[in-house]
């Protein structure tokens, strides 16, 4: 007796830059597919919001980079890109310093113009330190840039982001770290650079085009039901969810976000300004209208606060700590064992991803399930 054909060939658990890619991918060589996605909202943390003529980032600023030009093309040929490039601020004390590191922000610190002064006194300072082996974030930010820049621009932050000591971390948090000996505020630094004319929602819309999806639809509620309606699954959600913490949760950063609507044109002369005193709670402000400028009378500006992952907020940074890389190792190997699921993304990989990079792991995944009729 043969088995009845389900309805459709893909079941996508999330409606991220991941499961949209695939969504998109597979369905151009002709799969039917539904996705799911558990907010009421498409397009996962890359979501805008248009409030008062305005593009709000609603899961903080999203700044598409990459060096990849097939990876370029690729968003550009579903969307325009405009131009942006990020050059954030810091603030520390009241002054404020240019981002990244670069010579800017060592004419700020130490009143020097001359790159090789720059080298010279971080030199002096690194090798103070003393640390061949950095063991920690602090020992590796250290051993990098030197106490003042330390002290300035990385740990009262970055404490904050991850509420943890420094000396808790894994070193390889910090070694993103850009720093250069030009007078060069572009952030990235990266060839391509920009966000999507009229936000990511565009770009998610031209993903998701003509394919069926389910929004404040919970997966994990319901998930014999799900799994009956399709022949695979792709999921982009949290391990240790699915496989109901057997080995116990993945710990998680979140963030709480608190927008204000201003009455004047402009509030901080700036798209973001990172707050780098450990006494001040939010690590950033974002203001929006940057992103894409406009000519109003008004602006909005969010408020970013780290806090712990909680049942009751959003998961967004995994803490790649030894105890939880550990436990991230037990859930995947049962993820290996699963035939009919497709694991990728932020969540489901447990590591940090740039957009692009997000972009490249779904392609490369469509690549290897597709293989056979590519």
């Amino acid at each position: 007796m043969s088995i009845p054909k389900k309805e459709y060939d893909y079941l996508i658990v999330g409606s991220g830059l991941f499961g949209s890619v695939f969504a998109h991918e597979a369905n151009k060589l002709g799969k039917k597919c539904l996705v799911l996605e558990k907010r009421n909202h498409r397009g996962g943390n890359v979501y805008n919001e248009n409030r008062d003529g305005i593009l709000v980032h609603k899961y903080g600023a999203h700044i598409f980079h990459t060096n990849d030009e097939y990876i370029w093309n690729y968003v550009n040929q579903l969307t325009p890109f405009n131009n942006f490039i990020h050059s954030p601020i810091a603030s520390f004390n009241n002054q404020f310093y240019n981002l990244p590191l670069n010579m800017n922000t060592f004419q700020q610190l130490w009143n020097i113009t001359e790159p090789a002064e720059a080298i010279k006194k971080i030199a002096e300072q690194t090798n103070s330190e003393k640390i061949a082996a950095p063991a920690n974030l602090e020992e590796q930010a250290l051993s990098m840039v030197g106490r003042d820049i330390y002290e300035t621009l990385i740990k009262g932050y970055t404490e904050k982001q991850w509420g943890r000591n420094a000396t808790e971390l894994p070193a390889f948090i910090i070694k993103r770290l850009p720093l250069r000996f030009t007078f060069d505020n572009n952030y990235f630094n990266d060839k391509y650079q920009g966000i999507p004319a009229g936000g990511y929602n565009k770009l998610i819309e031209a993903l998701l085009k003509d394919i069926e999806v389910k929004t404040a639809a919970d997966y994990l509620e319901n998930k014999d039901y799900w799994n009956g309606l399709a022949d695979k699954i792709v999921y982009t959600g949290k391990p240790d969810a699915l496989f109901n913490y057997q080995f116990g949760k993945l710990e998680y950063r979140s963030l709480r976000f608190e927008d204000k609507l201003i009455e004047k044109e402009s509030y901080q002369q700036s798209a973001v300004i990172n707050y780098t005193n450990a006494e001040i709670p939010y690590t950033r402000t974002i203001e929006h209208k940057y992103f894409e400028p406009k000519k109003l009378d008004h602006t909005i500006v969010t408020w970013e606060y780290p806090e712990e992952h909680t049942e009751s907020n959003e998961p967004f940074y995994p803490i790649n700590d030894e105890k939880n890389m550990n436990r991230y190792k037990q859930y995947r190997e049962l993820c290996t064992q699963e035939d009919t699921i497709i694991f990728g993304g932020r969540l489901a990989e447990f590591r940090y991803y740039d957009m692009h990079q997000v972009i490249a792991s779904a392609l490369k995944k469509v690549e290897t399930e597709f293989s056979s009729i590519i």
